[in-house]
Formats: C-alpha cells, sequence, structure tokens
C-alpha cells in the first residue's frame, strides 16, 4: 500500500470535524463501533484501558498519564484527538526508557507504513458493514479509533489511554471497558450537539462510567455538574476519587518555563515540577496522579519518582506553548469559553503587564462572543484570521470591533498574512498570542518551526 493510500482511505469516510450540522450527531452510533471491533477480533479486550472525557483539559490529562505510566517502566498506547499537522501525532506508542529523555513532542507517533498496514488488517471488516445497511455509514473517527485499538493490541502495550472525541456517550472510545476513567472540567460546548445545557452535556460525558468494577477520578466541577456526576456514580456503583477533596493540589511558584507544585492524595508527593505552564494545568497533573493511584486498587503500582519524572517530561504542544521568544509567541489551542478563561488568567499571572497581540481564528460552531468576552482584558490589538479549515470563521470586522472595543483589530485572509502582520507590530518584549482554535495552532506551530 503506497504512502499516500492510507489517508485517502480515512478521508474517504464522513468526519464530522469537518461538518457542523447538528443533525449527525444522530448518525453517532456505539453498537456499529462495537460490532466493527467484534469482528476485528474485540482488540480492546487485549488491553488494560484508561478512558478520559471532559471539556477541556482531557487530552493534557491523557498526556500526563501515559508520561507517568511510561516512567513506570510500562508500554503505552495514547489516543488523542484532534491532531495539529499529522493524523499520526493521534495515535501514539510510548516505549519505557533509561536515562535518555527524547524532546520528539510527538514521541512514537504511527508511521504511515505502520498505519497503512493496520488499514490492510481491517478492510474487509469494514467493507461487510458498509454493505450491511443497519449499521449506516462508518465514520472517520470510528475507522481511526479502531485502527488505534488494532495497532495498540498487535503491540502488545501494557495501557491504553484514550481521549475521547465529542461528548462520551456515543462517542466511539465509549466501547472499551476501562480499568479507570476521568472526567475532567466540564463546560458549555458543542451545544447543537450535546444539548443546550450544562446538564445534558455532563451526562452525555459522564456516560463513560458504565461498569462498578472501574475507578472514577473527577476534577473540579460547577455544583451542578458534580450532582450530576455523583448521580451516575452512584447508579453505577463505581469507586471514586474527587480532585478538591480525596486529592488535593496546591501551586508553589511558576515563571515561563515551568510551575513547581504539590500534590497531597494517598501519599505526599511535594515540589513536584512540569513543563506545562498555567494553574489549571495542576488540575490536570492531579487528576492523572489520581489515575495512578486508583491503579493500586488493581495490583498496579506506580511509584513516586514514576509520578514526579512523569510530569515533568509531559509535554502536550500547542498548550500555553512558548515556541519563540523576543517576542514571545504563545500557542493555545484555547477553543471554549472555560479555556480562554483558564489562558486569560495564565497570561496574566505569567506575563503580567505585557503587552499581547492577539491571533484569532474560531470554529464557525463556537460561541464566538463569549469566548472574545474573556479574551478582551489582556487584548491590546487583534488580527483575525483564516485557517484551511472547512469550519473556520469568516470574520466580520464590524462584528469583532465591537467584541473588542478600544482595541485595535486588523483582518487578514490566512494566517501567514496575520503572523507577518504580528511580528510588523510586536516589540521584543511583547506576546504574540495564537488562540481560539487547535487548527490555526497547527497552523502557525507548522511555520514557526519552519522558520527555526
Amino acid at each position: 500500500m503506497s504512502a499516500q493510500i492510507p489517508f485517502e482511505y480515512l478521508n474517504s469516510f464522513i468526519n464530522f470535524e469537518l461538518q457542523i450540522n447538528p443533525q449527525y450527531y444522530t448518525n453517532f452510533r456505539l453498537d456499529r463501533v462495537v460490532e466493527l471491533l467484534n469482528r476485528v477480533g474485540n482488540p480492546q479486550e487485549k488491553i488494560k484501558c484508561i478512558h478520559v472525557a471532559g471539556s477541556k483539559g482531557k487530552g493534557s490529562t491523557c498526556a500526563f498519564t501515559a508520561y507517568i505510566l511510561r516512567e513506570a517502566g510500562y508500554k503505552v498506547g495514547l489516543y488523542t484527538s484532534p491532531h495539529l499537522n499529522d493524523v499520526g501525532e493521534r495515535i501514539r506508542i510510548l516505549n519505557p526508557v533509561k536515562h535518555a529523555r527524547r524532546s520528539d513532542p510527538f514521541e512514537g507517533k504511527i508511521q504511515t507504513k505502520e498505519l497503512a498496514a493496520v488499514v490492510k488488517q481491517i478492510k474487509p471488516a469494514v467493507n461487510k458493514i458498509q454493505k450491511e445497511k443497519q449499521w449506516g455509514g462508518l465514520t472517520y473517527f470510528e475507522i481511526l479509533t479502531t485502527i488505534a485499538l488494532c495497532y495498540f493490541a498487535k503491540a502488545k502495550v501494557d495501557f491504553a489511554v484514550l481521549e475521547t472525541g465529542l461528548g462520551g456517550r456515543l462517542d466511539a472510545t465509549n466501547a472499551v471497558d476501562s480499568l479507570v476513567c476521568a472526567i475532567t472540567s466540564i463546560s458549555l460546548e458543542h451545544t447543537q450537539l450535546l444539548g443546550p445545557t450544562i446538564k445534558d452535556i455532563a451526562q452525555e460525558k459522564a456516560a463513560i462510567i458504565k461498569n462498578k468494577e472501574q475507578i472514577a477520578v473527577i476534577a473540579p466541577q460547577s455544583a451542578e455538574v458534580e450532582k450530576i456526576i455523583r448521580t451516575r456514580c452512584r447508579q453505577v456503583g463505581v469507586k471514586t476519587v474527587y480532585v478538591g477533596k480525596d486529592i488535593r493540589y496546591e501551586l508553589v511558584k511558576q515563571n515561563d518555563k515551568e510551575q513547581m507544585f504539590n500534590v497531597i492524595g494517598k501519599k505526599k508527593y511535594p515540589n513536584l515540577k512540569m513543563r506545562m505552564l498555567g494553574e489549571h494545568q495542576l488540575v490536570n497533573a492531579a487528576v492523572a496522579v489520581g489515575i495512578a493511584e486508583a491503579l493500586c486498587h488493581y495490583g498496579i503500582i506506580v511509584d513516586k519518582k514514576a509520578i514526579r519524572l512523569g510530569i515533568e517530561q509531559t509535554f502536550w504542544p500547542g498548550r500555553f506553548e512558548i515556541i519563540r521568544k523576543k517576542p514571545f509567541v504563545v500557542l493555545d489551542g484555547a477553543h471554549n469559553t472555560a479555556s480562554c478563561q483558564a489562558l486569560t488568567e495564565a497570561i496574566q499571572k505569567i506575563f503580567p503587564k505585557k503587552r499581547v497581540i492577539f491571533i484569532l481564528s474560531i470554529s464557525q460552531d463556537k460561541d464566538k462572543r463569549a469566548m472574545c468576552k474573556e479574551l478582551n482584558p489582556i487584548a491590546q490589538s487583534v488580527i483575525l484570521t483564516k485557517t484551511h479549515h472547512p469550519r473556520t470563521t469568516d470574520w466580520d470586522k464590524e462584528e469583532v470591533i465591537d467584541l473588542f472595543p478600544d482595541k485595535q483589530v486588523f483582518k487578514t485572509e490566512n494566517v501567514q498574512q496575520a503572523m507577518e502582520l504580528a511580528f510588523q507590530k510586536a516589540q521584543a518584549n511583547d506576546i504574540i498570542l495564537v488562540a481560539g482554535s487547535l487548527f490555526l495552532v497547527g497552523e502557525v506551530r507548522k511555520l514557526c518551526l519552519k522558520q527555526v
């Protein structure tokens, strides 16, 4: 199979990441994924799985968890979404390493040849399901999830850490039975798909809690969301670990290079260090510690050294990533109201009083007004742009002037133009802050790395 064929094959399936039509959500069917997995030998049953859902922080939490387990000596599969530049970023295997530390932010990603081999393996089963009308058409994410699980099973990983794609209840990743599941911070998002209220969204995401043999680790939530999750946990009968109660954390210090913090769970973890910036990452790290400690229930021991080294080694590109200096270029995939609020707080604490030039792109299905309201306090000027992604907003400049009153607002036709304009206007101590969309972050990151 040629290098291009696996990507052409994947792109032949309907991809909801490129769609914004709410009716498409009615096409999500968990039983279809279960059927496909059954026909390819149920690879998920050969793997110990950890499953993470939430509105923000779930990718970072998966990364922290995977690196902790890798440092504990395990071979770990990591499945996340979306990708920044290359679909292979989503499917990775972290092998145990001694002494040497790798700097590749997408260490262990699946290679094209490996991807092609798994596509060849599953294609007969896929073709049969596609011909059987009762199942409807398989989706891009369902195929990719199946590929990841088959790849991990063949590689005989010790653990697979899986990030939900959208929601939880009908997400393809919910075809697995996990030892430990985690719910990161839940906020309003994808309301046209998951439901109009925070209650609807919480119920969708809490549906990954489904087996009384599981342990559920829960990040701090609003009172309404926590009530829904607690009810779900009682109904299912799972053991629970609540960050903020069963596991506590506190910031010791932070700068533009690292954070130091303490975590107290079943054990004490003083003066942990992380390269990930922003206090919201302390919550994600604490959830990962909760996951590691929960594994003890199954006789799987993750020692304190592995937790310390795993957190220290974790790097998740595009999440408050400082990719250049003089001027600072900060990439952050904040793409909903809650994540924009966390980004604003991080900038104010890490870079107080610095001038911020925004490069901003937001997908059509997002709450632009609410997001811009959160970002407005730190913006001195705003450069609007469009990515190559089909969901990108074609900005109305007058609308944005209203969203960012008394700020300079510029409009560009593409990301390259936006970057050139930002560098023209930035001084050495300024911050060029790229936010609003992971698709934007991916394009800017690629441009910046080409220039290094």
